[in-house]
């Protein structure tokens, strides 16, 4: 070896321990269960879940997607029949969708968020049921949309972009 590369090396390798240093000290220190979070103005994750509440006389859950609602504005509620803000929240969402439920430009969906088939269908038979609901057992559909814990509510445009995410009881709103 010459002397360049000689000090090409005394520089590079420095460099590049300080840069795997940086690295593995971030690895290190970060926060493993760290979930990017769903960012407002983008595409809203599409889905396929089966119906949690099934119609009179329907032998299986229906499939359901987000992108069948793609053209209307869409409100996405993620909810458990555990979650005591999601009780208290409830008679705001049925009153919202009850105000929009006629407008063929609205839906309101319910996701129901790692919870048990029976615990949210009482659930819903106590607090009312007024727009659709699918499940989300796995969590699948909450990691997609970085939910933190429930209550969290998105409001997806005509154009499937989300553009507004609450985090927490929406009451009176």
């Amino acid at each position: 070896m010459n002397r360049s590369s000689i000090k090409t090396w005394q520089v590079f390798l420095p460099l590049a321990i300080l840069c795997l240093i940086v690295v593995f000290y971030h690895g290190l220190y970060g926060n493993p269960s760290y979930i990017p979070p769903v960012i407002v103005n983008t595409p809203a994750p599409d889905f396929i879940a089966p119906e949690l509440y099934e119609e009179k006389g329907q032998r299986a859950p229906r499939e359901m997607r987000l992108s069948d609602y793609k053209g209307k504005v869409v409100v996405l509620n993620f909810w458990a029949s555990w979650c005591t803000e999601c009780a208290l929240e409830h008679p705001s969402l049925l009153e919202i969708n009850q105000r929009y439920a006629q407008d063929p430009r609205f839906v309101m969906l319910g996701v129901n968020y790692q919870d048990k088939e029976n615990p949210a269908k009482e659930y819903l038979a106590k607090h009312g049921n007024n727009f659709k609901h699918v499940r989300d057992f796995s969590g699948k559909i909450s990691i997609d949309y970085g939910i933190y814990g429930v209550p969290e509510t998105f409001v997806i445009d005509k154009q499937g972009m989300i553009r507004h995410k609450s985090i927490g009881p929406i009451i009176g709103q």
